[in-house]
């Protein structure tokens, strides 16, 4: 059994799109299983929804990297909702060395992915048939990954507003075929 206040990270499929100096996307998504060591984890519709509305500060970071600071909830430079998709954000990118290199890579596709850092709310985990499902999480932190995601797949590009639609229609698909 984990240690409750452990912090994982976790990484997931996700689309981001450069809009001037903005960058927005998913850095979690719903009903999307993934293997994490030996067991199958997914996350539920919804388990960010008391981490968002607690006020509780979440940083956007490099690489889980709090020296890499990039945006926060707290001054309104990181903006995090939820969807019938997953965890969307919203940043703009500070003109600082790290952040004109991550929009650089990212116009350029060249990231690895999205990842976050959270901690499971008391009670907020099932586990059946070797699927660990996390319902409630605190939320601490979303990171771009410049090399390798915790999960396969993961992807980082600047995306043009038909392209993201298209990979929102997918994700829809995967996770209903999922249900079937």
């Amino acid at each position: 059994m984990m240690d409750a206040l452990a912090p994982e990270r976790r990484s997931a499929s996700i689309e981001v799109r450069a809009r001037g100096r903005r960058l927005e996307g998913y850095a979690a998504l719903f009903g999307v299983r993934a293997r994490i060591g030996t067991v199958d984890e997914e996350i539920r519709q919804g388990a960010f929804t008391g981490s968002l509305s607690s006020g509780h500060d979440v940083l956007a970071l490099v690489d889980h990297d709090p020296g890499r600071l990039l945006a926060r909830t707290r001054s309104r430079t990181l903006r995090l909702s939820q969807d019938s998709t997953g965890l969307a954000f919203d940043l703009d990118v500070p003109d600082t060395g790290e952040g004109r290199d991550v929009l650089a890579l990212a116009e350029r596709g060249d990231l690895g992915g999205m990842s976050f850092g959270f901690v499971v709310a008391p009670g907020g985990e099932t586990r059946a048939n070797g699927v660990r499902t996390l319902e409630a999480v605190t939320l601490h932190e979303i990171s771009i990954v410049k090399a390798w995601p915790a999960y396969e797949g993961t992807l980082v590009q600047a995306r043009s507003k038909d392209t993201l639609r298209a990979m929102r229609l997918n994700h829809a698909r995967r996770y209903l075929e999922a249900l079937a």
